[in-house]
Parts: C-alpha cells; sequence; structure tokens
C-alpha cells in the first residue's frame, strides 16, 4: 500500500512546490491542508488541484478536533504550516506566530499519541539559530532566536523533540535555510528584489546589506523532505537535519545579480534602516544531512535565480494580485 502524507500549510510556498514534488516523483497521496491566510494561495496549486491522488481540507492547524480525525487517516505528517513573515512578528508581536507555530505542532503531536502515524516531519527553519558563532553551522549550534518568528520556531521545534523523548513519537526535525523560488510571496526578500526592479522601484536592502544568508532553492527543498520520508525510520528519528548548500551570499549581492540579470540600473538599489534583531550571517553545514539521507543540494544559485527571475517575469499577474490583495488588507485593518 502507498503512503498517504499528509501536509500541513500546503497552499504556501515550501509546501506547494513540495506537494508538486510528490505527485510528479513519487506514488505517495498527497492530503494538503491549509487555513489560507496571507501566506497560503490555493493558486500555488491550481495546475495539480485535479490530480487523482491529491485531496484538500480547509482548516486550521489549531483545530484540534479537526486534527485528529485528519491524522488518523494518513501515515506520514509533514507540519509546515507556520506563520513565517519575520517583519510581521516584529511589527505585530508574537500573538499569531505562538498560537499557529507553537500551538498548532502541540495539537498535531497531541493527536499523534492518539492516532500513531509512520513519522511526523517538523518542518522548522534556520532562524532558530540566530547569528552564526561558528561557520558553517551544524545542528549542535546554540539556539539563539533573533525575532518573534524565530522564537516560535524554535519553540515548536523543541517541543517537537520532547515528544519523542517523552513519548517515542516518530518525529524528526528538519531546518531549511533560506529558500527561494517559484511563487514564493512578494514579502520575502528574493521575490521583493526581482519585483521591485520589474516595476522600476528602488530595491531596498536593510543597513549596510552585509547580512549574508544560505539560499537553498525550493525544489532542492522538496527533494531533502522526500528524502527524509524515504531514509530508515530508525536512522532519522529524534534527529535534527540541516537543509542547506553550505554558501552564504550577501544581500547586497543579491540585489546587485537581480539588477544585472534583468538589465536595471545599480542606482535603484537603495539603504534604509537595518532591521531590528537582523542576522548577520546564516550558512548551514550539510554533512549529518548527506551522511543520513544521501541529499545534498543540486541547484546552484546562479540557475535557480534565473529560474525564479523567469517564473516571476512570466507572471506578474500572480505576484500583482497577491499586492493588491495584502494593500486591501493593510487598508481595511
Amino acid at each position: 500500500m502507498t503512503k498517504r502524507v499528509l501536509v500541513t500549510g500546503g497552499a504556501g510556498f515550501i509546501s506547494s512546490n513540495f506537494i508538486r514534488h510528490l505527485l510528479a516523483k513519487t506514488p505517495y497521496d498527497v492530503v494538503s491542508l491549509d487555513a489560507l491566510t496571507y501566506a497560503g494561495n490555493l493558486e500555488n496549486l491550481k495546475d495539480v488541484m485535479s490530480h487523482e491522488r491529491l485531496s484538500f481540507v480547509h482548516g486550521d492547524v489549531r483545530d484540534a478536533d479537526l486534527m485528529r480525525g485528519v491524522v488518523s487517516e494518513v501515515d506520514v505528517i509533514v507540519n509546515a504550516a507556520a506563520e513565517s513573515h519575520v517583519e510581521k512578528s516584529i511589527a505585530e508581536g508574537a500573538r499569531e506566530f505562538v498560537t499557529t507555530n507553537v500551538e498548532g505542532t502541540q495539537i498535531l503531536l497531541d493527536a499523534v499519541r492518539e492516532a500513531p502515524v509512520e513519522r511526523f516531519i517538523l518542518i522548522s527553519s534556520s532562524e532558530v539559530y540566530g547569528t552564526a558563532e561558528r561557520a558553517p553551522m551544524d545542528e549542535e549550534h546554540p539556539l539563539n532566536p533573533r525575532s518573534p518568528y524565530a522564537a516560535t520556531k524554535a519553540g515548536a521545534d523543541r517541543l517537537a523533540h520532547a515528544y519523542f523523548v517523552t513519548y517515542g513519537l516518530p518525529v524528526v526535525i528538519v531546518r531549511p535555510f533560506n529558500n527561494y523560488g517559484p511563487r514564493q510571496h512578494p514579502e520575502k526578500v528574493i521575490p521583493r528584489f526581482v519585483t521591485q526592479a520589474l516595476r522600476d522601484e528602488p530595491l531596498t536592502v536593510h543597513g549596510d546589506g552585509h547580512a549574508s544568508r544560505d539560499w537553498l532553492y525550493v525544489d532542492d527543498d522538496a527533494e531533502a523532505i522526500e528524502a527524509v520520508i524515504a531514509a530508515p525510520l530508525d536512522a532519522v528519528a529524534g534527529e535534527v537535519l540541516n537543509v542547506a548548500t553550505g554558501a552564504d551570499i550577501p544581500v547586497a549581492e543579491i540585489a546587485d545579480r537581480v539588477l544585472e540579470a534583468l538589465g536595471k540600473p545599480a542606482s535603484l538599489k537603495a539603504f534604509v534602516t537595518e532591521r531590528p534583531g537582523q542576522v548577520d550571517r546564516h550558512i548551514g553545514s550539510t554533512e549529518k544531512m548527506e551522511r543520513l539521507t544521501g541529499w545534498r543540494a543540486r541547484v546552484s544559485f546562479d540557475a535557480g535565480l534565473a529560474r525564479t527571475i523567469a517564473w516571476y517575469r512570466e507572471n506578474e499577474a500572480w505576484w500583482r494580485g497577491i499586492m493588491q490583495s495584502a494593500a486591501q488588507h493593510v487598508s481595511w485593518s
């Protein structure tokens, strides 16, 4: 019998690309669950919504009754449901982030206690590490979250690990580094730079732009999560696994590359006030993930950026619609 995989937050950026990958590359049945908040967009799954192996549940991970029912019918859970906008967490505080990221994870874990599954994969974040104290950061690097968002991801991360230790749940914690690629919300830095450049608007860089990140193309991340599902459970249960490339690039250089690729003047790069709680450097160790699952990133940054820019050029209606919806939300709130 084939596995049935529940992907929470399934209409989001990483998760929708992961679902598309599962349908194309595996025999698994997939259940996509999403509350369809600002971060979830069914347009992300439009081309596969009618797929015979995909079903969709409109629901919230904070709904304990719903989660008990859904969890009882699946074999694997990939919990990607999250409030993920760092600047929103800074501007508005952590309330929504705590309820979705921490309480939502707790509700799923308790549902698994009642109805066991083969494995529970939590999509954590490299943001839990804070600024690198050593490079590259391995999975034993201290946790030092520097934003309310990052703190809630660290809370969910450690809660999931505690459920492995206390109850023996088959938990695997995955910490992806900075994903980018098609269908990413324009609030994130690479699509923001691309859409700003396409509109001939300034590419706003926080501080002096020296902050660097380990940039992971989203299709590589999808392959990594599939590898965690396929790995022997005794090799990965209770483990934390970085999903990274092992290389970092400063944000200011990303702006330069976007402008160059689109033939825009360098004068469009503009520096603004540094973001509170800025993380200076993120670069991940790839050794453990490769050793336990055999996975390593395959897409170079140049290739991934070219694919990303091409997608946003060809899908202007998609990102303009998201921007218009976000502007209306702000004006109503």
